[in-house]
């Protein structure tokens, strides 16, 4: 039985592939392949599908071995269930083609619920995923396999932070930077390096934000997390409190943050005794990231044909001016953004 119409393929060879593999699974799982779907495209050349089998609803990944390396979602998915975490189970897996069949985590994402989600649930929800996070850090810093995971070292961090000057700055908007405007990024970029590497390093998931989190049970369903590295303790904490897609009062960043430190401590991770410094480590490591994802966004938007992801670029302004204020090493970033971003600045752009 051919997929609806809805479901479009790149060649006529990949779709054949995909209902034939589909069709074979089928008894095994009580599978309907004229019930599959669209459920959720993301940033890469990753999609997803859903179709009913006899327990429930399914998920189809479809990455295309040429563009998408599925083993690293297999290991760290793996990974995730051994530190008794949520996230899909692989039920099948064709590595030559990129076909994938996985549990389904359900509708609700953490982004839709929470938008307009009254104080209580917002709470109880932002509340599960720093607890989660806690136990994915003590469950695979005490699990050597951990180690396993590709480092988040000098030489990664600095391939992304120079997406800012390539997209971000030159390509969306036109800006060449002079000597001294080259020093000063280097300046800023030595110290965002150096405060990342000096921090301990646990397992990073890399996007832990409510995008790819999932209202469920046990809350929350864990997705996205195939790019997970060894890196900062405090990085998947700053993904969590300044996200790509909503954004929280510094009142809830702190009570956030403070109960997340708490809990880190008793659950003895290495983050730093004084919380201050945390804090500082952890605005420091969101200023990394938030420049490396206005790189992203514009890359998406020349490169990739994907233009909606700029449309949250002023948000990840305000982000990095935001600390670059209240740091006396990080202050030439302002300068910096003055040009590709002045109105805001000037007018003290806020969410």
């Amino acid at each position: 039985m051919n997929a609806p119409a809805s479901i479009t393929w790149p060649d006529e060879a990949r779709r054949l592939a995909f209902e034939q593999w589909l069709a074979d699974l089928a008894p095994a799982h009580g599978l309907d392949p004229g019930s599959v779907a669209p459920a959720s495209a993301d940033a890469s050349f990753r999609r997803y599908l859903r179709v009913r089998g006899s327990q429930g609803d399914l998920i189809v990944m479809d990455a295309p071995p040429a563009l998408e390396d599925c083993k690293p979602f297999v290991k760290v998915a793996a990974m995730l269930k051994q530190a008794g975490l949520n996230a899909p189970r692989v039920l099948a897996w064709d590595p030559a083609q990129g076909f994938m069949l996985l549990s389904d985590m359900g509708r609700e994402l953490y982004l839709d619920v929470l938008h307009g989600a009254d104080d209580a649930t917002i709470q109880s929800l932002m509340l599960d995923a720093i607890s989660a996070l806690v136990r994915w850090q003590a469950g695979t810093l005490a699990d050597s396999s951990a180690h396993g995971l590709p480092p988040y070292d000098a030489a990664l961090l600095t391939r992304e932070l120079e997406l800012f000057p390539t997209w971000c700055v030159q390509r969306e908007h036109g800006v060449q930077w002079d000597a001294a405007q080259q020093a000063q990024w280097q300046a800023v970029s030595r110290a965002l390096l150096d405060s990342a590497l000096a921090q301990p390093r646990v397992a990073v998931h890399r996007d832990y934000m409510p995008r790819n989190l999932m209202v469920a049970d046990p809350n929350p369903g864990i997705l996205d997390f195939q790019d997970a590295v060894l890196g900062p303790i405090t990085y998947d904490m700053a993904s969590l409190l300044r996200d790509a897609f909503i954004s929280w009062d510094e009142e809830r960043e702190l009570d956030w943050a403070v109960r997340y430190w708490q809990a880190a401590r008793a659950a003895s991770l290495p983050v730093q005794e004084d919380f201050a410094e945390f804090w500082r480590a952890l605005e420091w490591m969101g200023t990394q990231r938030h420049l490396k994802v206005l790189g992203i966004f514009c890359r998406l938007k020349h490169r990739d044909g994907k233009p909606k992801y700029s449309q949250d670029l002023p948000r990840f302004f305000a982000y990095v001016r935001r600390v670059a204020m209240r740091y006396t090493q990080l202050a030439p970033l302002l300068a910096l953004l003055e040009p590709l971003d002045g109105g805001q600045v000037q007018a003290g752009y806020t969410f």
